[in-house]
């Protein structure tokens, strides 16, 4: 799941309103939350970013070429669909939504391998491979000790504490000199989260490292899948790589940004796959919910909107459910 260069930007600047990483998870104050209803708010497609179509430029393809093939991929997969159903079950959202986030991401950041079991057989790989998580020799464990970092070692969960991490990061190190080292002028997961390649984001559902290590503990206490550890990346990578268990993931993501915008916002977004895909493809959901929430004080009526990824999901929608019989 890729994030846009701005993402930094915008989570420095509400770092920089909010107290403190609790404040995130206050719900809202209202009883009867909000539905936003399913279809596309917008009538046009919001544009695509430059990056996207230079990398299918790239590679001869069109959006609706690459759209194709990853349909084409997942109407063979039975057994993925079936598991797929499964998992949906377990985190209590529409399978829709992850098929979703899936056929997003292979349409407009990744290109589909032939078969789930190219992705597994790359997980097999990438256990073999000595890596680490760190920047400049400094392991990310290690880093997250310091005691810039003390209130975030208080959150209860995975998921609040790698959020507080960032945050931190956002405000005290990104782009400072700290310590006589220069930190670079780039989000927390490009820093210290890609060890082997440019990309950060790997697997079926496309999750980063970050992502994953901040659903540590929903996918633990409701798969029961092992956890994961900061210090153990090949076996991070080796989890994600895997489709059987990366939809896990990328389940508990999409259950998160339903819970982030019902607890902050008061508002229902479970029946609208357009808008938890925009949120899969943009991330940090909890501080997006805050940002809305905002806008709602000032125009009450309005709805979250789809971005270019989650207006496609909404507008083929059908395509998406058909596969799902």
């Amino acid at each position: 799941m890729k994030l846009p260069r701005n993402t930094s930007a915008v989570l420095l600047a509400l770092c920089l309103t909010l107290p403190s990483a609790d404040l995130l998870l206050s719900p809202a104050k209202a009883n009867v939350p909000l539905v936003v209803p399913a279809g596309n708010r917008l009538k046009i497609q919001p544009t695509i970013p430059t990056a996207s179509a230079t990398r299918t430029k790239a590679f001869n393809r069109t959006y609706e070429k690459k759209f194709q093939r990853i349909l084409t991929v997942l109407r063979r997969e039975n057994r993925l669909i079936r598991n797929i159903k499964k998992v949906a079950t377990l985190y209590n959202i529409d399978p829709v939504h992850i098929l979703g986030a899936i056929v997003g991401e292979h349409t407009y950041n990744y290109d589909s391998l032939d078969s789930a079991q190219g992705y597994y057989m790359k997980a097999l790989q990438y256990a073999r491979i000595p890596i680490s998580f760190q920047y400049d020799g400094e392991k990310v464990w290690s880093f997250v000790e310091r005691p810039q970092f003390n209130n975030c070692h208080r959150e209860e969960t995975s998921n609040s504490r790698w959020r507080c991490y960032e945050l931190i990061w956002n405000s005290k190190f990104m782009g400072r000199r700290v310590g006589g080292i220069r930190y670079p002028r780039e989000p927390f997961h490009r820093a210290f989260f890609r060890p082997m390649f440019a990309g950060q984001s790997f697997g079926l559902g496309q999750i980063t490292p970050l992502t994953a290590l901040k659903m540590n503990d929903m996918v633990n206490s409701i798969s029961g899948l092992p956890r994961l550890s900061s210090k153990d990346a090949s076996g991070l990578y080796k989890t994600v790589m895997d489709p059987n268990k990366s939809i896990h993931y990328t389940a508990a993501v999409l259950r998160d940004a339903i819970n982030a915008y019902k607890q902050v916002a008061n508002v229902d977004i479970s029946e609208n796959p357009g808008i938890t895909s925009t949120l899969y493809n943009l991330g940090n959901p909890w501080e997006r919910a805050i940002s809305y929430r905002n806008k709602r004080r000032i125009r009450p009526a309005h709805l979250p909107r789809e971005n270019y990824y989650g207006w496609l999901i909404n507008e083929r929608i059908d395509e998406l459910r058909a596969i799902l019989q």
